[in-house]
């Protein structure tokens, strides 16, 4: 019997396991009028304030929403809540509507791009000038497209069975290094989330004015596409920074993890330091170092915890250890009014619980740059026949295809331990049609997608064909976790929060962010 059969057996002796799983989801969208150009308005002050509203607030721009749920142990609910709050949203942007795909709507020039304001707090003020400094060190163009971020943890049952009692002190331990292992296999097989559900094949010609692009691009009127492509959201064109290419964050432990990412929070850049840190009196970027905070790092995957008031999230890791993984791989779905459907959910369910069940060995930087290869592989051309990636550093090497099929055997078992336990087929199902996708790739997201943007004559024109009927969807769901009043209730909380906190401030903002920083001396 293999490990990942004896460690699936073990579970499947607790099956409340697979009722407890701790889901929940981040979606962005842009605001954008009917001409299918970006929004020029303010963040709607009916959804309350960005800064402090536990469900609706921005990301980079003003005009990028960000719906955020709590974290929930049933599929239903997690899409309803999500349901929900893009029904109160819409309901609150008058001639608006939401973009439904991963890469921005027409945008005319990178000053249209309103950098997202959370008031005057020094808080507030900080989130926005993080947000300058990311402008100007990558432009605001690649901080505009959307994603879909989900969050995922397993149940105290969950490691008991696996690891049966131990000390608090030692199941933070096991907690972290099996998270870690999760990371490492995300980082290995993790391909098949653009493969299956990349949505992003094409662009709207306007996102690389004035940039140079190798890639062979062709061309439906304004919209550039590759034929092959599944997700040029992940792409180097794409939400990537190139100056941490050089950065070698390893994930073989939380130590490694941790050492990593703060020697490049304090590591000097030479180019971005030249942009200035303030000048004449007004601040350009936090700091000059590579991340100007942790958030800047950008990662298919993330190691996170609930940090408590005032800490910074590689404390709170260092605290107490691995809490949940961030997987961030997921373009927006343009086929989901709200951007993402139960049997994404329920792929992810079944590929990061058998991740965490399977043989993760330590990774160097050899291995992880070929696995990264894979996945460059995977967004510019995963849809082509015959496509070859690496197992490895060794030189060996299997179609897309077979290895696909390698993944599903193992997903196929936990697949029906999963639905044994809940007296239902619905992980079987997902397993056999995804299955079919892996020897045609015309049924996969990014081909539908693109045939649709073929259809329509262009992205612009599909974008805004699904935007309308989506707001039209939106606009008349039913409440089913939530309601007006509760949804209101937390519009006028986060008003309040916000010039609670306006009024608490007793720092200048100068002093503030020395005293933020004073961690890197």
């Amino acid at each position: 019997m293999t490990k990942f059969a004896e460690r699936l057996q073990r579970v499947a002796k607790r099956p409340e396991v697979f009722k407890a799983f701790g889901r929940g989801v981040e979606r962005e969208t842009l605001r954008y009028n009917d001409d299918g150009a970006i929004a020029q308005t303010p963040h709607p002050k009916e959804l309350g304030a960005a800064l402090t509203n536990k469900w609706v607030t921005t990301d980079f721009a003003e005009s990028l929403l960000e719906f955020i749920t709590p974290v929930s142990n049933d599929v239903d609910t997690l899409l309803n809540q999500l349901s929900d709050i893009h029904h109160f949203t819409q309901t609150k942007l008058h001639n608006e509507q939401m973009w439904p795909m991963s890469m921005p709507c027409y945008v005319n020039k990178e000053d249209d791009i309103t950098i997202a304001q959370f008031g005057q707090s020094n808080s507030g003020r900080m989130k926005t000038l993080y947000r300058a400094g990311l402008k100007r060190r990558y432009g605001s163009l690649m901080q505009i497209i959307s994603g879909v971020h989900f969050n995922f943890s397993f149940p105290e049952s969950f490691w008991d069975a696996l690891y049966g009692e131990q000390s608090d002190e030692q199941r933070q331990a096991t907690k972290s290094k099996a998270y870690f292992g999760i990371i490492r296999n995300y980082y290995r097989f993790g391909w098949l989330i653009p493969y299956f559900f990349g949505a992003s094949p094409a662009i709207c010609s306007s996102f690389i004015q004035g940039r140079k692009t190798d890639l062979p691009f062709e061309s439906i009127g304004k919209t550039l596409y590759l034929p092959y492509a599944t997700s040029l959201r992940l792409s180097d064109l794409g939400y990537t920074n190139h100056a941490q290419s050089a950065l070698k964050i390893g994930f073989n432990s939380i130590d490694e993890y941790l050492d990593g990412l703060n020697r490049a929070i304090r590591t000097p850049s030479e180019e971005f330091a030249q942009l200035g840190i303030k000048v004449d009196g007004e601040y350009r970027q936090l700091n000059g170092n590579v991340l100007q905070i942790e958030n800047e790092l950008y990662a298919p995957i993330r190691p996170k915890r609930v940090a408590k008031r005032g800490e910074k999230p590689s404390q709170a890791l260092s605290r107490a250890g691995v809490e949940y993984i961030e997987v961030r791989s997921l373009d927006v779905n343009p086929f989901s009014p709200v951007g993402i459907t139960e049997q994404q959910v329920r792929f992810l369910d079944l590929l990061l619980t058998w991740m965490a069940l399977s043989d993760s060995d330590p990774m160097d930087e050899c291995e992880l740059g070929c696995w990264r290869d894979n996945w460059r592989k995977v967004v510019i051309e995963g849809r082509k026949p015959g496509l070859m990636l690496q197992i490895g550093c060794h030189g060996e090497q299997l179609t897309l295809q077979e290895w696909a099929k390698r993944v599903f055997s193992d997903l196929k078992l936990v697949a029906e331990l999963m639905d044994s336990v809940n007296g239902e087929t619905h992980y079987q199902s997902v397993c056999h049609e995804l299955e079919r996708w892996i020897d045609n790739p015309e049924l996969t997201l990014s081909a539908k997608f693109l045939e649709k943007v073929k259809q329509a004559g262009g992205l612009g024109k599909l974008g805004c064909e699904l935007g309308k009927a989506y707001r039209k969807e939106n606009a008349e769901h039913a409440y089913r976790v939530y309601s007006e009043e509760l949804m209101q209730q937390e519009v006028t909380r986060s008003l309040a929060a916000l010039q609670e906190l306006e009024a608490s401030d007793t720092l200048s903002f100068d002093d503030f962010l020395e005293q933020y920083f004073s961690y890197l001396k």
